[in-house]
């Protein structure tokens, strides 16, 4: 993905109209849209070739099964048009690895969850994060997924994985902060509802943008 603006837009919404509508008038002041099933169920898998059209799309599909499955899953991901797939890394070294290499077949990029950004990852995620982090690194993708609602944590796995990209969602709706979350050492934050719920939904995206950019 290019690295202009550093915000990508999960678009939530569950309206196909709607979500193409928002994307196209947001597109300048995105790097990337994220879409996952809530759209994808509504408007079917072909969504993410119809918002390619304005911005590289990002399946969030939080890929959590056994390696043939993921490979499947992501095979119809790429097809349909992603520029990237999000994967789990729970569910261990093997699936892990058959969806990097799916990945590179394709050329396309895979990311992995360490930590999610809703207060009950704490309960169960926070303490093996570190562990997916070096394993998702281990295992060759290209960046992992890390929460804006815990810039700490951000840090934490920024300083285990390395060059590898971070996107980091919960900013805005959520509590997390775009400036601190960039700081923490992010490469990009997801925002949702802060953008597709506004009354104006391009004002909101600049104005989130031009935070990013402010950031020393």
């Amino acid at each position: 993905m290019k690295k202009d603006t550093r915000l990508i837009l999960a678009m939530d919404v569950t309206d196909k109209d709607a979500a193409l509508d928002i994307t196209e008038k947001t597109a300048p002041y995105l790097d990337a849209v994220k879409v996952g099933y809530p759209l994808v169920l509504v408007a079917g898998v072909d969504i993410i070739s119809d918002l390619a059209r304005f911005a590289p799309v990002i399946a969030d599909l939080k890929v959590a099964d056994i390696p043939n499955t993921d490979r499947l899953i992501l095979q119809q991901a790429y097809r349909a048009g992603a520029e990237a797939v999000i994967v789990h890394a729970f569910t261990g070294r093997d699936s892990l690895e058959s969806c990097v290499a799916e990945a590179g077949i394709w050329g396309r990029d895979v990311f992995a969850v360490t930590e999610m950004s809703h207060p009950g990852a704490a309960d169960f995620m926070a303490a093996p994060a570190e562990d997916m982090a070096r394993m998702a690194a281990d295992c060759g993708v290209n960046g992992v997924v890390a929460p804006a609602t815990r810039p700490e944590r951000v840090k934490q796995i920024r300083d285990i994985v390395g060059d590898l990209t971070i996107i980091s969602p919960g900013v805005g709706a959520q509590g997390g902060s775009a400036g601190d979350t960039i700081q923490a050492g992010a490469d990009y934050v997801i925002v949702g509802r802060s953008i597709y719920q506004s009354p104006d939904p391009a004002a909101a995206a600049k104005q989130i943008a031009d935070e990013i950019v402010s950031v020393p």
